[in-house]
């Protein structure tokens, strides 16, 4: 089983390259984020002439986040976090698909910190954090994947000190927020993975940043025990994000033994 989370900065204006990744990879689980799109606009027929079952949760202009599910129906369960800080900001969905309950996720990205987006950036962290400790006392198998907006470590980001001031990689922030989630039981699928060397799912548009494999690791997918042992592979599409009209994340994915 593959489950990927991917960054898609615009459905309706990528959404070419996505139905051709898609039907390239053939992906069980696609968790999307930047929809830039609100719940009218979502491309339905497109998805469903690819074979996609989908929920979703979208805005105009900004945020959004999907499930999309390959020959099933993903069951939704939540759009939204509890106690959100800003409802209406679509950055949280969650639906049970094939057995496993899949949150999607866009967290804010915070700059410049400090201000108002900064703050709001922790809050959210703050109650996300509380939900994900409630889905781990679910005791089933649960997988919590999008575009985190952290760079978990300093080997994470191609030149650590160009960013200690930025809202992706305060220490004692958000980089502490994501060791919060891992101490609570959650497995970073693609560390696990990956040991030796940093895998990019993003490169900045400017400064040919893709081609100097200057990238950031902000893009996770983060496991409950159950599917820990179930972990075969994980990676990021790396060529997706040199298409034409692609976005600047790459899929990240993960390929889970079935049960």
């Amino acid at each position: 089983m593959r489950i990927a989370t991917y960054n898609i900065n615009g459905t309706n204006g990528r959404l070419e390259t996505l139905l051709a990744w898609l039907d390239d990879t053939q992906s069980d689980i696609v968790c999307l984020q930047d929809l830039k799109a609100p719940q009218a606009k979502f491309p339905e027929r497109q998805l469903k002439e690819a074979g996609y079952a989908y929920v979703w949760h979208g805005q105009s202009r900004w945020n959004g986040v999907a499930i999309l599910s390959r020959g099933s129906e993903p069951v939704l369960t939540r759009r939204g976090l509890p106690r959100d800080p800003d409802p209406s900001q679509c950055r949280y969905i969650e639906a049970a698909v094939n057995g496993v309950l899949v949150g999607c996720l866009y967290v804010p990205n915070g700059n410049p910190a400090p201000g108002p987006k900064w703050d709001y950036k922790l809050e959210w962290l703050k109650q996300f954090t509380v939900h994900a400790k409630q889905l781990l006392a679910l005791d089933v198998p649960v997988i919590l994947a999008g575009d985190y907006n952290i760079i978990p470590a300093e080997h994470d980001v191609y030149n650590p000190d160009r960013w200690q001031d930025d809202a992706l990689f305060l220490p004692q922030h958000v980089r502490k927020a994501y060791a919060s989630l891992l101490k609570q039981g959650w497995c970073g699928a693609t560390a696990t993975i990956h040991t030796d060397k940093p895998v990019y799912p993003f490169w900045d548009y400017l400064r040919q940043a893709r081609e100097r494999s200057a990238g950031l690791r902000l893009d996770h997918l983060l496991l409950s025990h159950h599917l820990t042992a179930r972990l075969k592979d994980a990676g990021v599409d790396r060529d997706m994000r040199g298409r034409s009209k692609a976005s600047d994340h790459a899929p990240a994915w993960i390929d889970l033994a079935r049960e």
